[in-house]
Order: structure tokens, then sequence, then C-alpha cells
């Protein structure tokens, strides 16, 4: 078998393959009103597998498994909150992305403002600490900048000295 040939299979298993690997469809309601609702509730649900994702995101058995039974709630005329309260009874707040304000959801809901303000909190205090320890001219006695004028002056002078010898010896 040439390369060219070898190539060409090679190719084709590529192209081939993901249809291989492919899943069917999950069925759908033959109702869009329905199917909306559905999309609409567990839209805001959380997947337990993923975590990250919402239930009507989620490919994960279990989210397909929840997607239907909502399906199959929402076709017994149950309401979203109905809905809701079942799932957090079954799996606890987790379950909801936005979960109701009460004393054991509290901390979730005020977090990120407490975080928030601690970090502001801190950032004010050590920009006072380093702005206190930063000591300008004018805090300085005369003596103190006569001594700075007379060090900045050396410095200078040194520096100036180095470089005519620096120039020199390269000549």
């Amino acid at each position: 078998m040439s390369s060219l040939n070898k190539f060409f299979l090679l190719l084709l298993v590529f192209l081939i393959s993901p249809m291989v690997l492919a899943k069917e469809a999950v069925p759908m309601s033959m109702d869009p009103a329905l199917e909306k609702k559905v999309n609409k509730i567990t839209s805001e649900l959380r997947c337990l597998v993923c975590q990250n994702q919402t239930i009507a995101d989620s490919h994960a058995e279990l989210a397909i498994d929840l997607k239907n039974q909502v399906r199959e709630m929402v076709k017994k005329g149950q309401t979203q909150d109905q809905i809701d309260d079942y799932m957090v009874q079954r799996y606890g707040d987790f379950v909801l992305y936005r979960p109701a304000f009460k004393t054991t959801t509290m901390l979730l809901w005020a977090g990120p403002f407490l975080f928030l303000l601690a970090g502001l909190t801190m950032l004010v205090i050590n920009l006072r600490k380093r702005s206190a320890t930063v000591k300008d001219e004018e805090d300085l006695s005369p003596e103190e900048n006569n001594r700075l004028k007379k060090l900045l002056e050396s410095d200078s002078e040194n520096q100036d000295s180095a470089k005519k010898m620096d120039g020199v010896d390269k000549s």
C-alpha cells in the first residue's frame, strides 16, 4: 500500500470517527411551549455533576434525567416554585442558582460583599501606613537638609569623576 493510500485511509478514519462516537439527540417534547417552559426552569437549576452548568446546558446523565423529571412535573401542571421546592428538598439549596435568602444562605449572598469590604479596608489601611512612612523634605530639620544636599553633591561628584576615569581608561 502506498503512502498516499495510507494517508487517505487515515484521513477517512479521522473523518468518520466523530460520527461513530456521536450520541443520539435527546428527544424533545412535541409541544414547543412546554419545552420552552422546561428550558426556562432547568436553566435556573444547577447540574449536580458538572456544578458549573445548568441542567439545561449539561449533558451528564443525571442532568438529562432531572430535565426529563422536570418535563414530567410541568406536564402534570406544577409551577416553577413547586418544582424548585421539590429539587431543594431532594438536593438542598445548592441545586438553585439563586437560592432563597434565609439564615442558612445568608453568607452565600453576603459573602462577596464582605470580601469586597474587607479588601477595600485592607487597601486603605496599607495606603495610610505607606504614606505615613514616607518622609518629605519638609519633615527634615534644616541640619538634615544641609547634610542631605552635601551627600547628594558628593555622590554626583564621585559619579562625574568615575565617568572621566572611564573615558581616560578607554583612550
